[in-house]
C-alpha cells in the first residue's frame, strides 16, 4: 500500500539519491487527480464520493479479501494492513473510514501517519483549478471522463503548487479527520503497529550529506522549521546534548526527520493509545546503512528490506553479514507475530511492552542488540511537539 506519490525507482541507495523529488505530507495518502478528484461541488449526488475513489478502492479491495480469502487458505476474520509512507497515510485513513470497519484487524504504518485531510472547500479549488487547466469550465465534467489519462497528467504538472489532491474529509466516506483532536474511536479494538527511522530526512537529494558549518546549520534549520535565529538555536543546542558527538550535518538531519517525521508517527501513536482499546506498540529503526560511504545513516524506507526478509535485493542499502541477517530475521518475525496474534514478538527481541502516554515505550532496532527504552530523546520530542502545535 505505498503510495504511487511516493515509490522509489530502485532498491539501491543511489537510485533514491538520484530520483526525481515527489511531494509528501504526513496529512496525505499520496497526490493525484484519478483517486482523489473531489467533483461534489460541481457534479452534485453523482459525484458525491469522488474526492476519496482512491480509498474506496482500498476498502473494495478488503472487502474481496473477506470474501474469498478462506477458498485461499487464509482467515477472513485475521486480516492486516500495512504500509510505509504514503501507504501508512492510507492505513491510518482506513482506520477512519466506516466502510473499512470489521474488514481488517491488526494495522501497521511505517514512517508514515495521516492526521487530516483536505477540507471539501480546499478540495474543490484544487478541482476546479485542474478543470479550468483543460479548458472544461465547471460544466465540461462529462468531457473530462472522455480525456485521456496524459491530459489530466499534463494539466496537473503544468500548475504544480496550484493543484493539491489527496483525502478529502467529506462527511461521508471520511467522516472526520482521522487522527485530528484524536483517534477514530471505530478501531479502538484494531491493535496498532507504527514508527519511523532515525534520519527519515536523508531520503530526500536537497538533505545536505556533507561537512557544513555552525551558520549553515543555522540557517537550514531556520528555513526548514520555519523558525528565528532563537527557537532555531534552542533546538540544535537541545539536540547537541542529547546526541554528544553529533557534528553540523547529523544535528540537521535529526532535526528535520523529527519535524518531518517522528512527530506526527508519536502524536498518532498516543492518540491512538489515549482510547485504552487495542494496544499500540512503537518502533525506532535505528540501523546505520552503510549506502554512499555511511552518509545517509537510516534513511527513510530503509527498513523495508529488513522487515520483509529480502536485504539481498538492496545488498547497497544494507551491506552484508551475520548482523544484517539477524536483524531482518528478528523484524520479519515480529511483523508475521503481530499479523498473527496482534503483539509483535520475535526471538531475541526482549519484551515489546504496549506504548501509553506515560512510558512511551518503544523498542529500538539496530544490528546488534535492540533493547526497549523509555520515550527516547523525549526532550526533543516535546520541544517539536510544542513548536508544531504554536505553528499549527
Amino acid at each position: 500500500m505505498r503510495s504511487a506519490a511516493a515509490r522509489r525507482p530502485g532498491t539501491t541507495a543511489p537510485g533514491w539519491r538520484r530520483a526525481r523529488t515527489w511531494w509528501w505530507s504526513p496529512s496525505t495518502t499520496g497526490s493525484n487527480a484519478f483517486g482523489h478528484l473531489y467533483l461534489a461541488d460541481i457534479g452534485g449526488d453523482r459525484f458525491a464520493d469522488s474526492g476519496n475513489v482512491g480509498l474506496l478502492d482500498c476498502v473494495a479491495a478488503l472487502a474481496w479479501v473477506r470474501d474469498n480469502i478462506a477458498a485461499f487458505g487464509g482467515d477472513p476474520g485475521r486480516v492486516t494492513i500495512f504500509g510505509e509512507s504514503g501507504g501508512a497515510g492510507k492505513v491510518s485513513t482506513l482506520m477512519a473510514m466506516p466502510a473499512a470497519k470489521g474488514l481488517f484487524h491488526r494495522a501497521v504504518a511505517q514512517s508514515g501517519a495521516a492526521l487530516r485531510h483536505s477540507t471539501p472547500e480546499a478540495a474543490a479549488r484544487s478541482a476546479r483549478a485542474l478543470m479550468d487547466q483543460l479548458g472544461l469550465g465547471p460544466v465540461g465534467l462529462d468531457r473530462l471522463q472522455a480525456l485521456p489519462a496524459e491530459a489530466i497528467l499534463q494539466a496537473m504538472a503544468a500548475t504544480r503548487g496550484a493543484m493539491a489532491f489527496g483525502p478529502v474529509t467529506d462527511g461521508r466516506a471520511i467522516p472526520s479527520d482521522p487522527f485530528d483532536p484524536k483517534a477514530p474511536a471505530i478501531s479502538a479494538e484494531v491493535p496498532f503497529l507504527t514508527g519511523s527511522n532515525l534520519t527519515e530526512s536523508t531520503f530526500f537529494p536537497d538533505t545536505p550529506l556533507d561537512p557544513m558549518d555552525g551558520a549553515a546549520l543555522l540557517e537550514r534549520v531556520k528555513r526548514y522549521t520555519h523558525t528565528g535565529d532563537a527557537e532555531a538555536e534552542g533546538l540544535i543546542r537541545l539536540y547537541r546534548e542529547g546526541r554528544p558527538g553529533a557534528d553540523e550535518v547529523m544535528v540537521y538531519q535529526l532535526i528535520s526527520s523529527d519535524y518531518w517525521m517522528r512527530h506526527p508517527v508519536l502524536l498518532q501513536a498516543e492518540r491512538k493509545a489515549s482510547l485504552g482499546g487495542a494496544p499500540v506498540y512503537v518502533y525506532e529503526f535505528d540501523r546505520l546503512s552503510p549506502a554512499r560511504g555511511g552518509k545517509l545513516h537510516c534513511p527513510h524506507g530503509s527498513e523495508i528490506p529488513f522487515m520483509f526478509d529480502n536485504i539481498a535485493a538492496a545488498p547497497e542499502l544494507c551491506g552484508s553479514g551475520p548482523g544484517v541477517q539477524a536483524l531482518a530475521d528478528r523484524m520479519s518475525t515480529a511483523w508475521a507475530a503481530f499479523a498473527r496474534t496482534g503483539r509483535p514478538q520475535a526471538p531475541g527481541l526482549p519484551a515489546w511492552p504496549a506504548y501509553e502516554r506515560g512510558r512511551r515505550a518503544t523498542m529500538l532496532l539496530d544490528e546488534g542488540a535492540s533493547k526497549v527504552a523509555s520515550d527516547p530523546h523525549g526532550r526533543e520530542r516535546v520541544a517539536i511537539a510544542a513548536l508544531k502545535a504554536g505553528q499549527a
